[in-house]
């Protein structure tokens, strides 16, 4: 897949790095590594799930995903593919990907189902954190 970037001059080494940190996004959620997973939020973000509960700040985001990710990929895993990068600043950007879940395996579930997860990435300290993120699950009648 060729990932979209906005503006188009942006940074190789800023690319490369957020494409990294969404595969280490991937990784804490397929490993169910729940303190990998958090490392990954700055301290107000907001995390809107695939169900539609929306968290704010790190505190919910940890005791949400405490609860559910143990045990969530028991049965399979998830692969991410980073489609769009969107520069909204030098420190800010909103990365577009595009999610598989795959059965135990690591065949794509069948009937598919698919996410199309947004997240906003800010940069402090030279790291980036998620600030914001949407976790969507695309309706099996509108995938292609």
């Amino acid at each position: 897949m060729t990932i979209s970037i906005a503006p188009p001059h942006s940074s190789d080494d800023d690319v490369a790095e957020l494409v990294a940190r969404v595969a280490e996004l991937e990784r804490t959620q397929r490993t169910e590594d729940v303190e990998g997973f958090l490392a990954l939020f700055d301290a107000d973000a907001v995390w809107v799930s695939a169900a539609g509960v929306r968290l704010i700040g790190r505190r919910q985001i940890e005791e949400f995903t405490s609860r559910v990710l143990p045990g969530a990929f028991a049965d399979g895993s998830v692969r991410y593919d980073v489609e769009h990068i969107r520069f909204i600043t030098g420190d800010v950007v909103l990365t577009g990907v595009n999610q598989d879940y795959l059965d135990a395996v690591g065949r794509p579930m069948s009937p598919p189902v698919k996410g199309r997860p947004s997240y906003i990435w800010r940069r402090q300290d030279g790291e980036w954190y998620i600030a914001s993120g949407q976790n969507t699950l695309v309706p099996t009648e509108r995938i292609d």
